[in-house]
């Protein structure tokens, strides 16, 4: 099957990673794969799998950009010289461009959803889902029918793939110089990963901190990733008097150096489709504190794999971090169950294969 994926970016975050897993893993099974869009800091990995790249200005979150007519008139040509059988995407934007692709072509396209939405009136008048939509999590499926009224029967859950060989013990040489990378001391890292906005919580984690500090006054944090929200967790870290011990890191590309940096993960969303680092987080073994809201909720299992705690909760948080971090034999005992979980239940090759049996529902279609 010859595949199209567009996605706005190719820099380091979920959608990336998800397509680059996806990609990467149809191709192993045979499938002749493209990926359109704007660009990034991962291309070269794309590149380096052997999938074939086409540039378009799609970087936009403008559902009436120009750029989606630009890009749209680049792809028409080549969807068909490349005899483009389906095709997916992965974001608003790149959901209306898939639209109009498919009113122009013929050919069929089907969208994830890798979380929530905002309820805008344009997505009820357009709402330019696809033949199929992929939802990541049974929580994502039942938001799409709720509040945007999405036909049950176009909908498939296929929950994010794990690529468990990504994540493997480095050296203790190897962890000594990524900690003089991130500027860190030989101390307990409390660590998050995810963008910074107000979805992911990391305002409540950093409130947690200064209770920790006060306990383990040693105890470091690192927060990875970049966002709108960067600039004012700055000042609340440094409001609390903690800026001692808080690192940020810019988004990094290797996921299991980041992770090994860390000796407890914690995401504090406050909504979550799935997550896709905590489920990174518990294939590298480590031990995890998060929200139980959305998606999380099934990846979590209270005491066995990771602990859960309210959302917004700063006490709940902090106390979660504590009682790790006092008991280390416990923390390993979470980090072990958390990676045998992920790949029992979490394989790529079961996500791969499943989306693929929604490819060939719709191969051929033209809605």
């Amino acid at each position: 099957m010859n595949i199209l994926y567009i996605t706005n970016h190719l820099n380091t975050g979920g959608i990336t990673s998800y397509v680059l897993r996806l990609a990467s893993a149809l191709k192993d099974k045979g499938h002749n794969i493209h990926v359109a869009s704007s660009g990034g800091e991962l291309l070269t990995k794309f590149l380096e799998k052997g999938i074939d790249y086409i540039h378009i200005p799609i970087r936009t979150k403008c559902e009436i950009s120009p750029k989606i007519i630009f890009s749209l008139l680049k792809l028409l040509p080549l969807l068909k010289s490349r005899n483009i059988e389906l095709i997916h995407c992965n974001s608003r934007t790149t959901q209306v461009l898939g639209c109009l692709l498919n009113r122009y072509s013929g050919v069929a396209y089907i969208s994830t959803c890798h979380g929530f939405f905002k309820k805008r009136l344009s997505r009820r008048i357009f709402p330019c889902w696809g033949k199929r939509i992929i939802a990541i999590s049974e929580e994502v499926r039942g938001h799409l029918l709720k509040d945007f009224n999405v036909e049950g029967t176009k909908i498939r859950v296929v929950n994010h793939g794990v690529d468990m060989g990504a994540f493997k013990p480095l050296t203790q040489e190897q962890l000594r110089q990524l900690n003089n990378k991130f500027g860190l001391g030989n101390w307990p890292v409390v660590g998050n990963i995810g963008r910074l906005s107000d979805v992911k919580g990391q305002e409540y984690l950093i409130r947690a901190m200064k209770k920790v500090l006060s306990k383990v006054p040693q105890a470091q944090l690192l927060i990875i990733g970049e966002g709108r929200m960067r600039e004012g967790l700055l000042r609340l870290v440094k409001d609390l008097r903690i800026g001692g011990n808080v690192y940020f890191v810019p988004a990094v590309k290797d996921m299991n150096e980041a992770l090994s940096s860390m000796d407890i993960f914690v995401m504090p969303s406050v909504k979550e489709g799935l997550g896709l680092a905590l489920m990174e987080a518990m294939a590298a073994g480590r031990a995890v504190v998060a929200s139980g809201v959305g998606g999380i909720k099934t990846l979590i299992k209270e005491g066995f794999n990771g602990l859960l705690v309210p959302p917004k909760d700063a006490d709940g948080l902090a106390a979660a971090i504590l009682r790790l971090l006092d008991n280390p034999e416990e923390a390993r005992r979470l980090g072990g169950n958390a990676r045998d979980f992920i790949e029992k239940n979490f394989p790529l090759t079961k996500m791969a294969s499943e989306t693929e049996r929604v490819y060939l529902e719709c191969v051929g279609s033209k809605g």
